[in-house]
């Protein structure tokens, strides 16, 4: 029974599986490393540096073997929206749908668009408030050309990802062509000091590095359009986190390489700088290229997942019947993609009047995202013991010692994201106490209970 909620919502298995793994891999692959490999390296000697990476990858692909046993025995377009309403009921499946439509995918979008028109003003001077015209104009086009079809969607996404790559390993070569040189870097002449150390400064970096990790449970959301439903979601998940490890290593043995780990530490702009020193001069329309790659794949890839919740969850709640329209001749959400790029140009707006720095939207995201992401892997025991005849085709290995054990770093990490980051977080909180105000206010007859075909 497990395609008959695709039937119903009108969504078909078209998704080849290498493409899949491409899409999953453009919803974690961004330029976020430019930013969080200095800081990492600032809060973690350089003993531990490679090692906080490599269990960074390590755990999340714990954790995406969790999502994949999910992901393929309750395939629906609303990913952990679907896994969240059966294991705890359909208000909590609504708060996180809230959440991610207000907080982390509409907040992650408009982010996206203001790092792509900051690099681009920083180049070509966009006036006062260019940068916010520029990333609406990036929005809206994304928006349209989504609304297009699912193929040009996902083709579009596939081919933007495979671009990002080779930016990123053509960064990468440049530290190559410096340890084929031998060249030693210079140890800057003030060093960075980092503001946390020991436990607290771990916890930081792991943060950091969770963060450059992050998304890769959005790949949920295709397990109702992947042709190859026993296998296509592991091999999707499991194989975009193992590229992403290998490229995220690297790049920052190409940092070393050309900056030393003290000048990896003190950079505000490690890519630019590695460049310089590889070839002469500052190759910026490489970064600029890179950065606008990696931001516009960052945005089309979270709306074709954020549409797909908004989707599932409206098909809950009558007075949301309007979002809850799936076209069928373009294979897309259409009412639900127009929803989720009005609210992120309202936030494009909101952040053309206000400055928000990257620490601060890392620290408004974190704990919503840490806290969802610890109640799905949870979720895999509850689903485990309500419905254990559903077919399983993917089993988590070692159950239920690895899952419990990704759930305690959730928490871990969730404790770590209200503990060693700033006020920031409080705003992401509030607004996810908004929505369950929200909830209260509808009352518990307003939204519909899933179906006997949604549960299965």
């Amino acid at each position: 029974m497990s395609e008959d909620v695709s039937a119903i919502a009108g969504v078909q298995r078209h998704l080849p599986v290498f493409q899949a793994l491409l899409v999953t891999l453009g919803m974690v692959i961004t330029t976020d490393i430019l930013k969080t490999a200095p800081t990492v390296a600032l809060n973690v000697g350089s003993d531990h540096f490679y090692w906080v990476w490599i269990l960074g990858g390590l755990l999340s692909m714990a954790g995406a073997l969790c999502f994949a046993e999910m992901a393929t025995a309750f395939p629906h377009p609303g990913g952990d929206y679907h896994f969240l309403r059966l294991a705890y009921g359909e208000r909590v499946g609504m708060l996180f749908a809230w959440s991610r439509f207000s907080v982390m995918h509409t907040g992650w979008i408009a982010l996206s668009a203001f790092m792509f028109a900051d690099y681009v003003n920083a180049v070509l001077p966009l006036g006062p408030y260019g940068s916010g015209l520029f990333a609406a104009g990036v929005i809206i086009a994304l928006v349209l050309l989504n609304l297009l079809g699912r193929e040009i969607g996902f083709l579009t996404q596939t081919a933007l990802v495979v671009l990002l790559a080779l930016g990123f390993l053509s960064i990468a070569a440049a530290g190559g062509w410096l340890a084929w040189q031998d060249f030693v870097p210079e140890v800057p002449k003030v060093l960075a000091v980092p503001e946390q150390t020991g436990f607290a400064g771990f916890s930081a970096a792991m943060i950091f590095v969770f963060l450059a990790f992050g998304g890769w449970s959005d790949a949920a959301t295709l397990s109702a359009e992947v042709r190859d439903g026993r296998r296509g979601m592991f091999i999707a998940m499991l194989g975009a986190l193992s590229l992403l490890l290998a490229i995220y290593l690297a790049l920052n043995w190409a940092f070393i390489q050309g900056l030393g780990y003290e000048g990896l530490a003190a950079s505000e702009a490690p890519g630019v700088e590695l460049l310089n020193r590889a070839f002469g001069a500052p190759e910026v329309g490489l970064i600029l290229l890179v950065v606008g790659i990696s931001a516009i794949a960052s945005i089309n890839s979270t709306l074709l997942v954020g549409a797909r919740t908004t989707f599932a969850a409206a098909r809950q709640v009558p007075q949301l019947s309007g979002l809850a329209v799936w076209d069928k001749r373009h294979g897309v959400p259409r009412r639900a993609l127009l929803a989720i790029g009005a609210v992120s140009l309202l936030l494009v707006l909101f952040g053309s009047f206000s400055q928000s720095g990257f620490n601060t939207m890392v620290e408004y995201l974190t704990p919503v995202y840490w806290l969802f992401l610890s109640l799905s892997t949870l979720a895999l025991l509850i689903l485990r013991h309500k419905f254990p005849d559903a077919p399983r085709p993917v089993k988590v290995p070692l159950y239920p010692v690895l899952p419990l054990l990704f759930f305690s770093l959730c928490l871990y990490m969730l404790y770590s994201s209200v503990v060693f980051v700033g006020y920031g977080a409080l705003l992401g909180i509030a607004v996810l106490v908004l929505g369950a105000i929200l909830l209260a206010l509808l009352g518990n007859t307003s939204i519909k209970p899933s179906s006997t075909e949604e549960l299965l």
